[in-house]
């Protein structure tokens, strides 16, 4: 569920996250990893952001990975393939604090060749940089400060200041997702407005991922549709559009 907020707030306010990561503020579109010419290694936590310029990449992540670097290599090359004359920008975030080396490592080498990246751990960054901007409030509990549950509830105070209601309950609901990676939910919903977080559009959607990948698991355990349908409240069309995706994913 934390790959699905931070690509919603990815999506949904790229301009803060250029602002952020590429020091000005341009609305960027998405572009689709389907677009490039292979398929990709995993999208889960990818995004990639355009504009007729430049290419930016994020990559989520909630714990160390050692194909991390590979991966933004792999990336690169497809964009250039498709884009040769667009500057690219890859930037890895994690999110959840470690002491792992392998969040530290910017680069991949392979005999001649050698590709950088950037890498930015969360709570490195002070929280208060998070706060500036309406798309990466959710990510200020993460961020460095002296009490988090503080943090969170500056964070809520920010959030109820949007007029927008969906923009407000979206942003609430990443904030409480997100958050729970360094409180209790105890705490969180003591903060937040739980009511308000469940209506969200970005908690309806997780919540269906969550449903879609517990009827993924229930195919493969051979399952009737059915049976599938009532257990997770998806229609019996949505299933069987699982089972056929299932199907030529495997023929593939």
């Amino acid at each position: 569920m934390y790959d699905d907020a931070c690509r919603f707030l990815a999506e949904h306010f790229s301009a803060d996250f250029a602002s952020w990561l590429m020091g000005e503020s341009i609305t960027l579109t998405e572009l689709k990893p389907s677009e490039l010419s292979l398929a990709p290694i995993r999208t889960d936590a990818l995004i990639l952001l355009e504009s007729n310029e430049s290419v930016l990449h994020l990559e989520f992540q909630t714990r160390p990975d050692p194909d991390i670097p590979f991966r933004m290599l792999d990336y690169r090359a497809r964009v250039y393939r498709k884009y040769p004359n667009k500057i690219m920008r890859q930037v890895v975030i994690y999110l959840k604090q470690t002491g792992s080396d392998l969040v530290r490592q910017t680069s991949f080498q392979l005999e001649q060749t050698r590709h950088e990246f950037a890498v930015v751990r969360l709570w490195e960054q002070p929280a208060t940089l998070f706060l500036q901007y309406p798309g990466l409030i959710p990510f200020a509990t993460l961020g460095q400060s002296i009490n988090a549950e503080e943090t969170l509830r500056q964070a809520a105070q920010l959030v109820e200041q949007i007029s927008d209601l969906v923009t407000r309950a979206n942003l609430m609901a990443a904030s409480g997702i997100l958050a729970g990676l360094k409180l209790e939910d105890e705490v969180i919903y003591r903060i937040l407005q739980r009511d308000i977080m469940q209506e969200s559009t970005v908690y309806r959607s997780i919540q269906k991922e969550e449903r879609r990948s517990i009827a993924l698991n229930l195919l493969r355990g051979g399952v009737k549709i059915n049976l599938i349908a009532s257990a997770t409240g998806l229609s019996i069309e949505e299933v069987q559009q699982l089972q056929e995706q299932m199907s030529e994913s495997s023929q593939s």
